[in-house]
């Protein structure tokens, strides 16, 4: 593993202030945003490996340079990283997004939704760091709202009442709120269902539907679940602008196209050739009162794509032909669809020319 960090370089394609530290690796956000703005950043970019994931570190890895056995829930070795190799940027993805885990040990989801975040903010305040965190989208209901004297479904925006429903949503919002009083400064970014690959291969949406299909089992998901879905890749777009701007306060970032968890389970198991009867839909009041489900949390990006180059937001799926139509919609089947279109369409690994760690997952993509 890297042992240490260069100096400060401005010779890259973005300007930035480096070296940067990612905190959630074993999410998708932070596992994608690692490999990117390392490849972008080589000798400038860490990741802190959590005693959670030792695979990140262990002899042998194949995850590479720069990652770095620290525990960000212990202060003292965070604010080793940042004393040790002059961290100027942190990139707070941080986060338990195991719905059902946090409702019953609320103690863990507070330590690990809530106390990395004060940890980074305060390492980050102290050392005059930039500090982008990563939220989310479950900080709504997804209920009817009230917009502009209308009551609607999805379209939140920034500065739209959060209403979270389960334990992770609420604590998500209460980091919102302790880190921007802490450090006013902070860019806070509420992400959407990101999809890319997850360190074991089945944490993310995509990896974890593919994997209950590959292996014969059912799959169910809600017809009223709506997230505004996108491709990792647009986020680590995001990320690098953030990186380059002082932007502060709440920004929603998501895809153009909102689809219901069904339609994204749907997409996955016809582009994947899966037997049709494997995919089981429901609506979320169907699905019992453990975990509380969220209705349409859509969210408005116009306030982001407003600084952002025309088409950085692509929609997911980028074609129109693996968007489903009806309930049945995967059930019609012609030819089959060449193997790995769901590696190619929907983690979007064809779309730019960086360091994809899809082939450093045994087994992924197959």
């Amino acid at each position: 593993m890297n042992q240490g960090v260069a100096q400060p370089s401005r010779t890259n394609e973005y300007t930035a202030e480096t070296p940067i530290l990612v905190l959630g690796l074993p999410g998708v956000p932070g596992f994608n945003a690692f490999f990117n703005l390392r490849a972008l950043f080589p000798g400038l970019t860490l990741g802190a490996a959590p005693p959670n994931a030792p695979e990140l570190t262990a002899a042998g890895s194949p995850f590479g340079p720069g990652i770095l056995a620290a525990d960000p829930e212990n202060p003292r070795e965070l604010a080793a990283l940042f004393e040790t190799h002059n961290i100027r940027t942190v990139i707070d993805a941080s986060g338990w997004c195991a719905l059902k885990s946090c409702e019953f040990d609320p103690v863990l989801a507070r330590r690990l939704n809530v106390g990395i975040g004060l940890n980074a903010m305060e390492m980050a305040r102290r050392h005059g760091a930039r500090l982008i965190r990563l939220s989310t989208d479950l900080v709504f209901d997804g209920n009817p709202w009230l917009k502009d004297g209308e009551w609607v479904l999805g379209g939140y925006r920034e500065d739209s009442p959060v209403s979270p429903v389960t334990v992770y949503g609420k604590l998500m919002a209460e980091a919102e709120t302790v880190i921007t009083e802490g450090y006013p400064e902070t860019a806070i970014l509420r992400v959407a269902l990101p999809m890319g690959p997850s360190l074991n291969g089945h944490a993310g949406a995509v990896d974890w539907i593919e994997s209950r299909f590959r292996k014969g089992r059912p799959a169910t998901l809600y017809f009223d679940e709506v997230r505004s879905n996108l491709y990792v890749q647009d986020l680590n777009r995001v990320l690098h602008h953030f990186i380059r701007n002082d932007a502060r306060g709440i920004w929603h970032v998501g895809g153009p196209r909102p689809l219901s968890l069904y339609q994204v389970a749907q997409t996955i198991n016809k582009l994947g050739n899966y037997p049709p009867e494997l995919l089981m839909g429901c609506p979320r009041a169907a699905a019992g009162p453990m975990p509380p489900r969220a209705g349409d949390v859509s969210m408005d990006i116009s306030k982001l794509t407003a600084t952002l180059q025309p088409g950085t937001m692509r929609p997911w799926p980028a074609l129109e032909d693996h968007v489903p139509t009806d309930i049945e919609w995967h059930a019609r089947r012609g030819d089959d669809f060449p193997a790995g279109s769901v590696v190619r369409h929907l983690y979007g690994v064809d779309a730019g020319g960086w360091d994809h760690p899809i082939g450093l997952i045994p087994g992924a993509g197959d």
